[in-house]
């Protein structure tokens, strides 16, 4: 009891001997969400520091908690990102009307969070409505919108976003389902009224967009750093491109005319402005690649998963591209193309490999599949990888064990093994798995998508003894067996 007591004036010494002032400067610094909520169980009084200089808060899933009940925990958030619907609706694999509307949370975001300056929504139903709502509320000190795969609102919405949000740096629209009634105006607002618009991304979205009103936009907003648009043929950004003397990261341009892929071409003395650095064309194939060649040494990112681009095709663009720190393809650059990659590319920190289509015409040939060959190189090449998702048609415990190994620096790993192959030899992959995780001492999350026999009880028993908080978002979603 002595003991108890002792503690107890312990804590409130502790307490009561930093100011709030000197506490909440203090917590700003913690940035990892988990330690973020160890400190606010300290104690009550650390709790409610913690509630009023939290800046940032992520719900992700947003049936878990209510609006109100976030503002009493949190009355000064600056930042929200909330989730809704599951990963699974990205493959149509719920019904549409499963739910994640948006229009509870906005409301009382509108009326009681005073200092919200960024929201976020991801996979959720946003209706016009909502946005006027929330516009009418937030215009005057609003400086980030994300809709992240949303749906059910129209460009109506986003030509008053335009209007009024004056103060708006990033408005961000990627892969969102969004209805035409004003055809482009919304960019001619957006325009007219901002100044200030550093980011600006509707990519993988069906919005038209004018070649002459994209290139006002960028005329306007001179600190204009990211640009990523619908599909928009390459020859009509050539203004564009001349006056964005700022742009660093673009994507969207379109080697394919109103359907039909224009070829023979000639794309040699291509003008990119000088700072850009982070790039994806759409539907590019071999006669267009050659638009890269001047420009290889200066690209961090290059995202080729839309483009018609042969293994051999790779294998040429990669080693143009020595500087790469994310790069993004699909299946089709093959075990080979990984092996240039790992010659090439020692700086990647990021490399996702998607699977590609298998009705695409030839072009993933017998070169263009992954297997633990390429796997091995890449972890041997590229020391400083820390994100890698994967598809794979052959993997053995040996390339999770190199994986395990050499890439130490891995915090996110992500491997998907396709049926393509029907004799997988090396199995099970206990102890590559064992391998992996005892080596990638920084992981955060592992997900591995396997099919039934891939992993035994033994296998699941590793991972669950190497779970530890650094594997703190594995569950369903993370690990397939």
């Amino acid at each position: 009891m002595a003991d108890d007591a002792g503690d107890r004036r312990l804590g409130r010494a502790m307490s009561f001997g930093i100011s709030d002032v000197a506490l909440g400067l203090v917590m700003g610094f913690v940035e990892d969400p988990w330690d973020r909520d160890a400190i606010s169980l300290v104690c009550r009084h650390w709790c409610r520091v913690d509630a009023l200089n939290r800046k940032h808060v992520t719900v992700a899933m947003a049936y878990s908690t209510t609006p109100d009940r976030l503002f009493r925990r949190f009355p000064c958030l600056e930042s929200l990102k909330l989730k809704a619907k599951p990963r699974a609706s990205m493959f149509n694999l719920i019904p549409e009307d499963w739910g994640g509307s948006a229009s509870p949370w906005i409301r009382e975001l509108s009326a009681s969070f005073h200092f919200l300056k960024a929201l976020h929504l991801r996979r959720m139903t946003v209706s016009d409505d909502d946005l006027d709502i929330l516009v009418r509320a937030k215009a005057h000190m609003l400086t980030s919108l994300k809709l992240d795969r949303c749906s059910s609102f129209s460009t109506s919405s986003l030509a008053l976003v335009a209007r009024t949000c004056k103060k708006l740096e990033t408005l961000f629209l990627e892969e969102s389902s969004i209805a035409e009634k004003e055809n482009d105006e919304w960019i001619r607002e957006l325009a007219i009224n901002n100044t200030v618009l550093e980011t600006l991304n509707f990519f993988l979205t069906d919005l038209r967009a004018s070649p002459a009103y994209l290139t006002l936009l960028v005329r306007n907003c001179r600190r204009l750093k990211v640009l990523k648009i619908s599909e928009c043929f390459m020859p009509d950004l050539v203004d564009l491109f001349r006056t964005a003397e700022m742009l660093q990261d673009f994507a969207g341009g379109s080697f394919d005319d109103q359907g039909q892929v224009v070829e023979n071409r000639n794309y040699e003395n291509y003008y990119f402005p000088p700072l850009l650095h982070r790039l994806s064309l759409l539907y590019m194939g071999t006669n267009e690649m050659q638009i890269l060649f001047p420009y290889g040494s200066a690209l961090r990112k290059l995202d080729l998963q839309f483009a018609f681009l042969s293994t051999e095709d790779h294998c040429q663009l990669v080693q143009r591209c020595p500087n790469l720190e994310i790069l993004e393809v699909r299946d089709v650059i093959g075990d080979r193309g990984l092996q240039v990659v790992a010659q090439t590319c020692k700086k990647l920190q990021r490399l996702r490999v998607e699977r590609g289509d298998d009705d695409q015409g030839g072009l993933e040939d017998e070169h263009g599949m992954i297997t633990q060959v390429g796997l091995v190189a890449v972890a041997q090449g590229c020391p400083h990888l820390e994100y890698w998702a994967v598809h794979v048609t052959d993997i053995t415990n040996a390339a999770l064990e190199a994986i395990g190994t050499f890439s130490r620096n891995l915090n996110d790993f992500r491997l998907v093994l396709l049926d393509r192959e029907a004799n997988i030899k090396d199995l099970p992959l206990d102890n590559g798995v064992r391998a992996l995780l005892r080596g990638c001492t920084k992981l955060r999350r592992f997900a591995f998508y396997v099919r039934p026999g891939v992993i035994s009880d033994v296998g699941l028993g590793y991972i669950a003894l190497n779970r530890m908080p650094k594997l703190a978002e594995i569950g369903a979603e993370e690990l397939f067996l």
